[in-house]
């Protein structure tokens, strides 16, 4: 960074950071164990939550720069939010890293390569979910067409990283983009209404992994709920929120409450715990704007993961079967760091008949996706999911349920990296559910 960037960050550092919030934090080391950067790196103060929100303090105070290794420090992190449960403070940990993020990356300039990748994605690709359809439509091409065929018996992944190499077939079947375009916005109940719900379709749910959103509305119509698909809804935004981009998604969020908030609904459901947990902050993301804060706090009020509206309406209780299943569950982080469900997810897998339920130890403990961290901060993540697949294979389980997309495709990449294809699968807890119900109702 140059001296003009450095004077930036730090004016913006004490004129936007919580300082309130850096100095709750009492350097207790509570959040140190829980923290997987800290541990992997070898027990390193600078990636912990404490030695983070130290390093932010000594930039607000003029003790030091905002230089490289601060920035470094602020990238390694997860945002898994692990910290925030156990601190005896109650550190909003999360918020002070988006915030600091947001300033660095706002205001050093970035190499041209960087800026040029920054803006397809985050201006251009993700707030437009026709874009989002068109590319994943190609990428659907690309697996029907023999295409992903000849790529790997040419070794043509090769030239990839390896991490990409193994992302590549973990990818699931892409639906077509007809299939994705042409879809009801209402659906009735199957029997007795007991609720009035919207649905939140997200981004890669709703085009990548559209055939889970699929099973997600099936088993709420299973549940008794009627439910409307606002058409104009657009990306959370929680991509852009951890990647310092707070502006956009700002504007992803008002455009989502406008979306939702004439719906005469009971809730805003979600099947993804990283887009679950950054709605229901949209009453923090727009605090400094008065004409918005309201609407987000009703917004946000509403907002129900899949799990929690199913256990609500006592679907555990409804005759689910498997076949000498074997199943252990991985959490979302931000799922239960976030919005705190986690009990929900493991009552409805402890219910299902011919099925051995297996609590992994450190469930709760991030798989290293964490968006595009496995992909940006590569080597980290790849020693964050070493850790969690040798944790896996200790409960001898057929099955790796997880509640978010980005945990979906690193467990799926997990058993690629393993070798343990056709010995272990990876599913969304909604497609098992759903398989456990009609099993039963076949």
């Amino acid at each position: 960074m140059n001296n003009t960037e450095k004077e930036r960050i730090i004016r913006q550092f004490q004129e936007k950071m919580d300082y309130d919030e850096l100095l709750n934090c009492m350097r207790c080391g509570f959040c140190l164990p829980t923290c997987p950067t800290y541990i992997e790196s070898g027990k390193n103060e600078l990636h912990s939550p404490r030695g983070r929100i130290a390093l932010m303090k000594a930039v607000v105070d003029g003790d030091i720069e905002p230089d490289d290794e601060v920035k470094r420090s602020l990238d390694m992190c997860l945002g898994c939010r692990a910290c925030e449960p156990v601190c005896p403070s109650g550190v909003k940990y999360g918020h002070l890293l988006e915030e600091a993020r947001d300033i660095i990356y706002q205001n050093k300039k970035p190499s041209l390569p960087v800026k040029a990748v920054r803006h397809l994605v985050f201006e251009q690709l993700f707030p437009y979910q026709n874009r989002m359809t068109t590319l994943v439509g190609l990428i659907g091409f690309y697996q029907r067409s023999g295409l992903s065929t000849l790529a790997r018996k040419t070794h043509m992944l090769k030239l990839l990283p390896e991490t990409m190499q193994l992302m590549e077939k973990a990818l699931p079947a892409i639906p077509k983009g007809k299939e994705i375009r042409n879809r009801s916005e209402h659906l009735k109940p199957i029997g007795d209404k007991k609720k009035n719900v919207a649905f939140f379709n997200g981004c890669l749910m709703d085009t990548v992994f559209m055939k889970t959103n699929e099973a997600t509305k099936k088993l709420l119509q299973y549940a008794g709920c009627d439910i409307v698909i606002p058409k104009t809804q657009a990306c959370c935004g929680a991509l852009h929120g951890h990647s310092g981009e707070k502006a956009k998604a700002k504007e992803l969020a008002k455009r989502n409450i406008i979306a939702f908030e004439q719906a005469e609904i009971d809730y805003i459901i979600t099947n993804a715990g990283g887009c679950g947990a950054f709605l229901v902050d949209y009453d923090h993301l727009l605090k400094s704007e008065p004409e918005w804060h309201e609407r987000a706090k009703a917004f946000t009020a509403k907002i129900k993961d899949i799990t929690s509206i199913l256990v609500e309406l006592n679907f555990q209780q409804e005759s689910l079967k498997l076949k000498d299943e074997v199943l252990t569950y991985q959490d979302s982080c931000h799922l239960r760091n976030g919005q705190k469900t986690f009990i929900q997810p493991r009552q409805l897998l402890q219910s299902i008949e011919g099925s051995d339920y297996v609590e992994m130890k450190n469930a709760d403990r991030c798989c290293g996706s964490a968006g595009i961290y496995n992909i940006v901060e590569s080597e980290m993540s790849m020693q964050i999911l070493d850790y969690k697949m040798k944790e896996t294979k200790k409960t001898k389980a057929k099955t790796i349920v997880t509640s978010n997309p980005g945990c979906l495709l690193q467990m799926r990449l997990g058993i690629e990296k393993e070798g343990l294809q056709g010995q272990m699968r990876a599913v969304h807890i909604v497609d098992l559910l759903l398989e456990a119900y009609e099993n039963a109702h076949s």
